[in-house]
């Protein structure tokens, strides 16, 4: 007795050890991301395009005024007396170094420029408190056009002080304040709307079949096995499957490269085992007495499965469709093949883009990673799945109490 007891504390050690190192380690790498991504979260992230679109802009003979500088511009802001304006040194999402606009006066002669870049010539050209400041061309006390800024490697403090000792400024060029996840976004809800569709009904009808009315044979033991077999193939040979198999399927319909509508498909087949297996659970659970009851009242086969099976065994149904849209959100090797990695502001079905576990991987991948906007992104993809599990536990907590 005094043997068993003492391996009865063992096990039980180990166990509460396993359980103690998960939980460890998931707090510690929720930790780094709430470190790394929580200041990089904002309603900007969800609404700004990944890529600053450029704006060319010329000045008609601005000369310097007099501007106050405000008493709440940032720490390590620079404020330009001449033309008010205020410069602070900041980072992009590519971590190279840029100028913010930080602050800009109503009255400022940056307001009143013309746009001329490519495509917007002869419009007003608006700045706005973000841009960032690439250039800004001025003439300088012996009549000569000179450039200040980061494009001739200055901060901000060198870019006010020349800018406030010239005669006239004459151009500038700036760019928008980029790195947002908006066209990731919607290419993953393109991507779950598509491999859903394709998905679940394929999936709910291959377990019906296989619970409901396959009978014990080779076909069926077939059918098994190969649900097995598509389980454990890792997702980028689904990938490559993707390229080769069904992208003569998405050129039927214009697509000329990698796709939206590839990688749904693609994902579509990967997410059948595991919409078949746990709706097949679903269905074995629901208790055999319901369809002999059914049975028994007149009803034949397919009233009982569909008025009395089916709708018992949905809350089955949706933990499939949840983990599937948990494996959509969360793969990447199978889309870099299907979707490619370029990040796409403006998703189409028939083009190219990146879901949000792609972008983490495209800008993690490059020489200078960008960790703050990887993290923002990771805690991005936790709050989705969150929410959707919440979503479908009270979705499912209600047909429980309906049926």
């Amino acid at each position: 007795m005094k043997k068993r007891n003492t391996q009865d504390n063992l096990l039980k050690a180990l166990v509460y050890a396993a359980s103690s190192l998960s939980l460890l380690v998931l707090v510690a790498l929720l930790s780094f991301m709430l470190q790394k991504g929580w200041g990089s979260l904002s309603l900007d992230l969800f609404t700004r395009p990944y890529w600053s679109e450029p704006i060319s802009i010329e000045y008609p003979s601005i000369y310097p005024g007099e501007f106050e500088s405000p008493t709440d511009l940032p720490e390590g802001a620079v404020f330009s007396e001449a033309y008010g304006f205020a410069l602070i040194d900041s980072t992009n999402p590519k971590k190279e170094a840029v100028l913010e606009l930080v602050y800009l006066d109503p009255n400022s002669p940056l307001n009143h420029g013309t746009n001329i870049q490519a495509g917007h010539e002869g419009e007003a050209a608006t700045v706005v408190v973000g841009y960032w400041v690439d250039k800004i061309g001025y003439m300088n006390t012996k009549g000569v056009v000179r450039s200040s800024g980061r494009i001739v490697g200055q901060n901000a403090q060198k870019t006010i002080q020349a800018l406030d000792q010239s005669v006239s400024l004459e151009n500038a060029y700036v760019q928008t304040k980029g790195g947002g996840i908006v066209g990731s976004l919607l290419a993953t809800l393109y991507l779950i709307f598509v491999s859903l569709l394709l998905a679940l009904p394929i999936g709910i009808s291959t377990a019906i079949y296989l619970n409901e009315y396959a009978k014990r044979n080779m076909l069926t033991s077939w059918i098994r096995s190969s649900i097995e077999l598509l389980t454990g193939v890792p997702s980028i040979v689904f990938g490559l499957m993707g390229v080769l198999v069904l992208f003569p399927i998405t050129a039927l319909f214009s697509a000329q490269g990698t796709s939206i509508l590839l990688g749904g498909l693609t994902l579509s087949v990967i997410l059948l085992p595991i919409i078949i297996r746990t709706t097949e659970e679903s269905l074995k659970v629901v208790p055999q007495s319901f369809r002999d009851a059914s049975l028994s009242l007149g009803a034949n086969q397919s009233q009982t499965l569909f008025k009395i099976v089916i709708p018992s065994a949905i809350p089955g149904i949706l933990t499939a469709t949840l983990l599937g849209i948990g494996r959509i959100i969360g793969e990447s090797a199978a889309l870099i093949y299907t979707m490619g990695t370029f990040v796409s502001d403006d998703p189409k079905l028939l083009k190219g883009a990146t879901s949000l576990a792609v972008q983490i991987w495209s800008i993690m991948s490059g020489d200078q990673p960008n960790f703050a906007l990887a993290s923002a992104i990771s805690l991005v993809i936790l709050l989705i799945v969150l929410i959707l599990n919440f979503s479908v536990k009270l979705l499912a907590k209600r047909f429980r109490k309906v049926w």
